[in-house]
């Protein structure tokens, strides 16, 4: 009973981080573009070798720096998708390289549609780069699973 438990759990998030995940894929390029600003300036607010750029030149350092946050932000949410999947392919009696290929698989399938659902977004676009960054998400929460797990049960 306790597993089938664990389990309900972990589904629920996992749909809970993928819905996350298609709303930022639906916002609009304007929308999305707004948010990724309004987070590059307040971590660069206090950054004073920024502040005291000149206009244009700001601009193009708050241009990188967005890009950059943007691009961790796919592969922070997909490394959450990694560690649900690997958490809930872990309460299966299946061969640790099933549960690794398993939950990569799901996890790049789920990269690509996402990219998918963007070619249909004003503003927005499918890059095959960020199914390549999402997919090095899933990879890692993976590999943070798989450690996880290695340590807890060479303990026990």
């Amino acid at each position: 009973m306790k597993i089938n438990l664990l389990r309900a759990i972990l589904i629920i998030l996992l749909i809970l981080q993928m819905w996350i995940i298609f709303g930022f894929s639906g916002q609009n390029g304007k929308e999305s573009g707004s948010i990724s600003r309004k987070i590059t300036e307040a971590v660069t607010k206090n950054i004073s070798s920024i502040q005291n750029l000149e206009k244009e030149e700001k601009e193009k350092v708050l241009r990188k720096i967005e890009h950059i946050i943007r691009k961790l932000a796919h592969f922070s949410l997909y490394t959450i998708i990694g560690i649900l999947l690997m958490s809930l392919m872990s309460t299966y009696k299946i061969k640790q390289k099933n549960r690794i290929a398993i939950s990569a698989i799901i996890g790049l399938l789920y990269a690509i549609s996402d990219e998918i659902h963007q070619a249909f977004i004003p503003g927005r676009g499918p890059q095959i780069g960020d199914v390549g960054i999402d997919f090095a998400g899933v990879i890692i929460g993976i590999l943070i699973m798989f450690m996880i797990r290695h340590f807890y049960l060479g303990k026990k």
